[in-house]
């Protein structure tokens, strides 16, 4: 039985652009692909396109799919489906449905994810949207179809944030996870760095050089409002949202050396928790809220420390050649990303909490601040390529690679967004 819901979209204030700021390239593919065909919506014909063509990208750009021609064939109800066609053609699932705009100003899509094996209806749900938010459609059907077929959560209709700098102009951008409708929250002549988003996606810290030195925003995202949190004499920097919203970490020059301190999200109610002698930066708070990760030069050279939110004694993390730095929690709090320089070269790797066991993500160059997608599959990143500063991502176990490059500028400071 067909699932009536609504898919609400929370929005942003700022005008949306119909263009992608990034162009993707795909590098590599998952080990197992799972072949699925997805049959154009079936309906209005442009709307129908217009999702088939941001259902098929996303699906691409997971690299854990193989899409099939449906070769002319366009059943969009399943008593038009001939299982058998399907099966011949090696296809495993089978994607239908049906669009069409309401008489309310909304568009309406009846989507169904068919097992062509076992001739059975997976999925069938109606998703509805305000009109030109077509693309929204796209990403909650790919990611009905991923969750199902793969059994983890979709993060097509996530959001990532990043900084582009041209010439000496930088810009704070938000955009979907596919790098449409972007929008520029912040436009400076001065350094912006360090976005971070809050759980809810409703605000973005970061740090801003207009003051005269680097100072700590909270912007929200939905009024454009900001207020500056950090703004003590020295360098306030390294924002970071605990999983509740409730607290931010900072790092500030304030009593000498860069140290890590807690407050509120308003910049109240402050509070210092590291002590070391060298440099403590970039906290990242655990899931449950209860440790931080953190980068620090205590032992000598940069390594990745964690210590509990209350303070207290810190546990050294990372050991072997180079310098290790930038931290991130998985989702599920079992591993961490971070930055590996060794012999020159920046790359990402990702260790495991209980083993020790660190594993090299990418092969190295100019690689850094990953970030860590909602579903833990997914690793944003900054690199480098053609010249410039681009973004880019890993699967979480190394096989599938994006290089994501922006109209002009350099890309920098990337971090993905919750699922909303």
């Amino acid at each position: 039985m067909l699932k009536s819901g609504l898919f609400a979209l929370l929005m942003l204030v700022f005008a949306h652009t119909a263009s992608a700021a990034l162009n993707i390239e795909i590098i590599g593919a998952g080990e197992h692909q799972i072949p699925i065909v997805l049959v154009p919506m079936g309906g209005d014909e442009k709307l129908g396109q217009a999702i088939n063509e941001v259902v098929t990208s996303d699906l691409q750009r997971s690299g854990l799919f193989k899409l099939i021609d449906p070769a002319g064939k366009s059943p969009h109800q399943s008593a038009e489906v001939s299982y058998p066609d399907w099966q011949v053609r090696g296809a495993d699932a089978l994607a239908i449905g049906t669009v069409m705009p309401l008489a309310n100003g909304r568009i309406e899509a009846r989507f169904r994810l068919l097992d062509v094996v076992k001739h059975t209806e997976l999925i069938g749900q109606a998703v509805s949207v305000a009109d030109g938010q077509t693309r929204a459609i796209g990403h909650r059907i790919a990611d009905l179809i991923y969750e199902k077929l793969t059994g983890d959560q979709g993060v097509f209709s996530t959001r990532i944030a990043y900084v582009n700098r041209q010439s000496k102009k930088f810009s704070l951008i938000v955009a979907d996870s596919d790098g449409y409708n972007e929008q520029i929250v912040l436009a400076h002549n001065e350094p912006i760095m360090s976005p971070n988003w809050s759980p809810d996606g409703s605000h973005l810290a970061y740090v801003s050089f207009e003051t005269g030195h680097a100072a700590v925003f909270v912007q929200s995202l939905y009024t454009n409002q900001r207020k500056l949190v950090a703004d003590f004499p020295g360098s306030n920097s390294a924002p970071a949202w605990s999983a509740d919203g409730r607290q931010l970490a900072v790092v500030l020059t304030r009593d000498g050396s860069s140290q890590i301190y807690l407050m509120r999200p308003d910049g109240s109610d402050i509070r210092r928790i590291s002590f070391s002698g060298g440099i403590d930066t970039e906290p990242n708070f655990s899931p449950d809220g209860q440790s931080l990760l953190f980068t620090s030069d205590r032992g000598g050279s940069a390594q990745v420390y964690s210590m509990p939110i209350e303070g207290g004694a810190a546990q050294r993390l990372t050991f072997g050649g180079g310098t290790s730095y930038s931290p991130r929690y998985s989702p599920d709090g079992k591993s961490f990303v971070f930055t590996h320089l060794i012999g020159g070269r920046f790359s990402i790797s990702m260790q495991d909490f209980q083993s020790g066991q660190v594993e090299a993500l990418t092969e190295g160059g100019w690689e850094k601040k990953p970030s860590f997608a909602p579903n833990g599959k997914l690793i944003l990143f900054a690199s480098e390529a053609r010249g410039r500063g681009i973004l880019a991502t890993v699967s979480s176990d190394g096989r599938v690679k994006q290089h994501m490059f922006t109209q002009s500028g350099d890309a920098r400071e990337p971090v993905w967004g919750p699922r909303l």
